[in-house]
């Protein structure tokens, strides 16, 4: 910067310094939020676990979303519990993000499609020594609905894990 004072040219340094700004309720919030747990593993629920995390690290939503490449909204939503099915990419970003073991970011449900419902349907099919049909019928649900959940071509709804497989696969 300068001025020209009197004929006389005088230059000023001048200093740029960014810095991040919170507002103050936010601060507020993120504070009374961790206080409450001393660590994630206290906590029940997913969606808190994610937002402790998130205040752990002193970040903002929109942080988060960009550091694991996702929008906003959606980042947003997995906090929020409006989305029931994580993507196993999102899942493995949030992980290393937050340096959290995969089981403790993940419910019951979500557990099972990450580890590959497919796989583990099959699994217990064969274990309990039937054929697609037959086990499709023990279930009362269509043949070609439970040979698409083995082969990974449907995702299985949260509902359907819960009155199926939920009490009998252990994962």
């Amino acid at each position: 910067m300068c001025k020209t004072e009197d004929g006389i040219v005088r230059y000023a340094p001048l200093c740029i310094h960014t810095f991040r700004l919170i507002a103050p309720r936010k601060i507020m919030e993120a504070q009374s939020f961790n206080k409450q747990y001393r660590s994630y593993s206290e906590i029940e629920n997913i969606q808190d676990r994610l937002r402790w995390c998130r205040h752990n690290m002193g970040l903002m939503q929109k942080e988060v979303a960009e550091r694991i490449g996702t929008s906003r909204w959606y980042y947003k939503a997995l906090e929020s519990g409006a989305v029931d099915y994580y993507s196993k990419d999102i899942v493995d970003k949030l992980t290393i993000l937050f340096d959290i073991p995969i089981e403790d970011l993940l419910d019951s449900y979500n557990l099972f499609l990450y580890k590959g419902q497919g796989r583990l349907i099959r699994e217990y099919r064969e274990s309990v020594g039937l054929n697609n049909n037959q086990f499709a019928r023990m279930l009362n649900i269509d043949p070609v609905m439970l040979r698409n959940w083995e082969n990974d071509k449907k995702r299985m709804t949260v509902n359907s894990w819960e009155k199926h497989f939920e009490s009998k696969i252990k994962i």
